[in-house]
């Protein structure tokens, strides 16, 4: 049987923020993400409240079914792809953006170092 999800318990856990990008989200925006999805898990432990993480929508669906060393990896090279992207170049020439790589450290992992 599947093990109920404390909803309000993980949206607590980073002080209503996602735990990957760090933008505050309500209880009603978070989306509880699996860190180590269940594809991965080697136990019974995929839905222990330590694998469960708050997620804004962008991150939990860019994240996908990832593992999250798989995620840092796709995030480590995004700014690469944006880079790619005409618009966001006319952008970057106006002043209007800077596009910098991801120094692959997540909101949750900063907020271990503090």
């Amino acid at each position: 049987m599947a093990q109920r999800i404390d909803r309000s318990s993980v949206h607590k856990k980073y002080d209503g923020h996602c735990g990957y990008c760090g933008k505050s989200i309500t209880l009603k925006e978070m989306q509880v993400d699996h860190m180590n999805p269940v594809w991965s898990a080697k136990d019974n432990t995929v839905h222990d409240f330590d694998n469960l993480m708050p997620s804004c929508r962008r991150c939990n669906h860019y994240k996908r079914a990832d593992n999250v060393e798989m995620f840092r990896f796709s995030m480590k090279g995004l700014h690469k792809r944006i880079e790619k992207i005409y618009i966001n170049n006319v952008a970057v020439d106006f002043g209007m953006i800077d596009i910098k790589p991801f120094d692959g450290v997540f909101y949750f992992e900063k907020l271990k170092t503090k």
